[in-house]
């Protein structure tokens, strides 16, 4: 079953750097992801309160070696989108612990793995007022989705994403 962890209405967030430390799950169809959404999502929608992925892995195929970091926002009544990937050199995110961050203050957004800068985005232009409000958090592992497709008889459960700290540096 999929699982999720959500900060709306309890813990807001604008500018700063979040550290999370974790350990991820593996297999066809598991979809863990540490992300963010506006918190005015309840008044403008999605995509139109924005959306940082801070952390998202894709399991089955070979792609639990792979992270990404994107950004979701609302271009003209049209669903936009902007990201990047980092690969491990050896093994894959279910091996050991490893730390996700971002970045984020007026003029960008960065992403890293294990302190190793992996993307970066302006967030300067007008068109991305979105990334310039209060977000909440959501932490999940989902099982089954579009991106992932469905587990299949390769995926092993239990599956566990550990999560052993998130720290957020936050902004005056």
């Amino acid at each position: 079953t999929s699982s999720r962890i959500n900060t709306t209405g309890k813990f807001t967030f604008k500018y700063g750097r979040v550290d999370v430390r974790a350990a991820l799950p593996r297999g066809q169809g598991i979809w863990p992801a540490i992300w963010m959404l506006g918190e005015n999502i309840e008044t403008v929608g999605w995509p139109k309160c924005g959306e940082i992925d801070i952390m998202e892995m894709i399991g089955g195929s070979g792609r639990e070696n792979t992270v990404h970091g994107t950004i979701h926002w609302d271009n003209a009544g049209s669903h936009a989108n902007y990201g990047g990937n980092t690969i491990l050199e050896s093994g894959d995110f279910s091996d050991e612990f490893h730390v996700f961050s971002i970045v984020w203050d007026s003029e960008a957004i960065t992403w890293y793995l294990d302190d190793k800068q992996y993307h970066v985005v302006d967030i300067i232009p007008s068109g991305l007022s979105e990334f310039h409000e209060d977000y909440h958090f959501l932490i999940n592992m989902a099982v089954g989705g579009n991106w992932p497709g469905n587990p299949d008889n390769t995926t092993n459960f239990p599956q566990f994403f550990i999560v052993d700290y998130i720290r957020v540096f936050q902004e005056d």
